[in-house]
């Protein structure tokens, strides 16, 4: 399962400053990166998980038992330390958003092919001050937003225009539809996004078909000054609160500096954060909201070929989970041994876990928590 978050912005925004800041961590990540090609208007960066490097020191020294440094240096059945796999975010470009981009204004039928295809929408908008960058029919954040959700809500009238009224079909089914159409096209109408407006499961269903912009989840992206950084909850609160958004959805990044940050190694960012007074990069708030607004969550398998990051939708149970590293072993699942991340890394291992205690066997209706460190017990196909 992957994560995929389209990135839109009006211009001058540092919405293009932010994804060169992410294609720089791509590049630092791409020895890692699965995939034989990346698109250009795609960034695929690692989830940030401390989690995977105190994995990866139980994993090496449960293999490697110390008998003295000369040993562990020099022994020839020495195993090496685990590589750790983390979970990864696609950040996708949507090209040509501009006032105008739902009647294919700039590269608007680009940007609309783009945004139907990502899991989540994240909206960058201008909250810096700066001069020397021109600002381009927008006066201040909430503006930018509305904007950008005005094109969004046209593109999806446009969609349910194009729906045809099925008259005194038999088709039970095509009926519901209908009904669904009409109650999106009266709610975006009234300005209310899809998103927001209550269906039921079966009514979800038809919705889902439809495709529609404003039924994605949505992110917004504050670009504040550097200075701005250390009241950055303040701020997404009051924006929230401006534009009856959760303050969940909204997170406040300096563009500016996560491009500095990109060319620095790990050491000199913690570094270089410790003297903005800022806790954690931009990036990784981002991407923590972005887990928590689409209900993600990630599990961890601890081996020595690896110790990996998996991303799941919260709810889901082991067997489901299984499947999300292979569909065989969704098929084959026969349990599965789960350890607490504490217990695992506090006895540590697996088998000092095991004769512990802190293991437990859990079929497949367990449903999965949060960092845990899951091992699974697979038949023969």
């Amino acid at each position: 399962m992957s994560l995929s978050v389209g990135i839109v912005g009006l211009p001058n925004v540092g919405k293009s400053t932010l994804f060169n800041a992410l294609l720089k961590r791509q590049q630092a990540y791409v020895a890692n990166f699965p995939f034989a090609t990346i698109e250009p208007n795609v960034g695929v960066v690692p989830v940030p998980d401390e989690r995977l490097r105190r994995l990866a020191d139980v994993i090496e020294s449960e293999t490697n038992p110390s008998t003295g440094s000369t040993a562990l240096t020099t022994s020839p059945l020495r195993v090496s330390r685990p590589p750790e796999v983390p979970s990864i975010v696609q950040f996708i470009d949507i090209a040509g958003l501009i006032a105008g981009a739902h009647k294919g204004e700039g590269l608007g039928n680009k940007f609309l092919s783009h945004i139907r295809e990502v899991s989540a929408i994240a909206h960058v908008v201008r909250a810096f001050s700066d001069p020397d960058i021109v600002k381009q029919g927008v006066a201040n954040p909430k503006s930018d937003f509305e904007t950008i959700e005005t094109e969004l809500k046209l593109a999806d009238l446009q969609t349910l225009e194009k729906q045809k009224d099925p008259g005194n079909t038999p088709d039970a089914d095509l009926r519901k539809k209908w009904e669904v159409v009409l109650k999106l096209k009266d709610a975006i109408q009234k300005g209310i996004p899809g998103r927001d407006l209550e269906l039921g499961e079966e009514e979800r269903k038809f919705a889902k078909e439809l495709s529609l912009l404003t039924s994605k989840p949505i992110l917004v992206v504050l670009n504040v000054d550097e200075g701005d950084l250390k009241e950055g909850n303040k701020i997404e609160i009051g924006f929230a609160s401006s534009v009856g958004i959760h303050t969940s959805q909204v997170v406040a990044i300096s563009a500016k500096i996560e491009s500095e940050l990109s060319t620095l190694s790990l050491v000199d960012q913690e570094a270089y954060l410790s003297d903005l007074d800022v806790r954690e990069s931009g990036l990784g708030r981002l991407i923590k909201k972005a887990f928590e607004t689409l209900g993600l969550i990630t599990y961890l398998t601890a081996g020595v070929k690896e110790v990996r990051a998996w991303t799941i939708s919260k709810g889901m149970n082991a067997q489901e989970a299984a499947g999300v590293i292979h569909t065989d072993f969704m098929k084959n699942f026969i349990k599965a041994d789960v350890c607490d991340f504490d217990k695992f890394v506090e006895a540590p291992g697996w088998k000092a876990a095991r004769d512990t205690g802190y293991v437990r066997i859990e079929g497949k209706d367990y449903i999965v928590k949060d960092g845990e460190v899951i091992e699974f017990k697979i038949g023969s196909g």
